[in-house]
């Protein structure tokens, strides 16, 4: 069984994922926030790989990633920066980033470097489904890797089921058609959320985009089994330094919960 698939066997309702951008907000700066994340109780980390055009990614997330691109982030920089990290996190970790980068690495280079260190899945926005069934999933079936798919309020309910039983780890539900850190009310979309409850998936599911405090975790943990933050922490660590880092980030994850 796979990390991913063990935490929700164990905890189905209020599940944290929390992104941080590889690389943010120095280089070295990776391991130091993935071990200040699970030390604050998080129960999964969506690790972003820098990309110069992220197309989901808002203003916030796209800054980061600029800043860890400028300080030498890159996918070969990451794998050796993740090479040991299983000896310290237990937490699920998926990578997230676009298909560009990994193109340009050797996707199953990459799918076999990423299961050597130990991650646990993968999330490409931009990898097309017809794509994914016909070339790709093979090739990340073979490394033992999960890879989530994201929906969207507009996504039709066909794509929607056909979406879920291509994905493997958790649906990743986008709380509305926009990028992340845009301020949009969970509420706004209760329908939608209805509709996934509804459909009875065999995934769980995560809501992301537009989280940032402790009304909307509960609001989105109220229609699925946990929600994703990002834009809100990667805010947090703005103000980060090496030493104030841990206590920032667990006054940040406390006031989620």
């Amino acid at each position: 069984m796979s990390r991913i698939k063990e935490l929700f066997s164990r905890k189905n309702k209020n599940v944290l994922n929390v992104y941080c951008t590889a690389g943010y907000p120095s280089l070295h700066d990776t391991l130091p926030v993935m071990r200040a994340l699970q030390e604050s109780g998080v129960d999964m980390i969506e690790l972003g790989m820098p990309y110069s055009d992220p197309l989901a990614d808002g203003p916030t997330i796209q800054s980061s990633s600029s800043k860890a691109l400028a300080n030498g982030m890159t996918i070969h920089t990451l794998f050796d920066q993740l090479n040991d990290f299983r000896k310290e996190i237990q937490l699920p970790v998926l990578l997230m980033g676009y298909m560009n980068p990994v193109l340009q690495y050797g996707f199953e280079k990459f799918c076999r470097h990423a299961s050597e260190v130990g991650i646990d899945g993968l999330i490409l926005p931009d990898l097309p489904m017809f794509e994914f069934e016909k070339e790709f999933a093979p090739v990340i079936k073979k490394y033992g890797l999960d890879f989530v798919f994201l929906v969207t309020p507009e996504t039709k309910d066909d794509r929607i089921r056909k979406l879920d039983q291509l994905t493997s780890g958790f649906l990743y539900a986008v709380s509305s058609s926009s990028t992340t850190g845009k301020n949009t009310s969970i509420g706004d979309q209760k329908e939608y959320f209805n509709k996934l409850q509804v459909m009875k998936l065999k995934n769980p599911v995560l809501i992301g985009f537009g989280i940032k405090d402790k009304t909307g975790f509960t609001e989105a943990c109220s229609y699925a089994n946990g929600a994703i933050v990002g834009t809100a922490f990667i805010k947090v660590l703005e103000k980060a330094s090496t030493a104030n880092l841990p206590a920032l980030t667990g006054e940040f994850i406390k006031s989620l919960k």
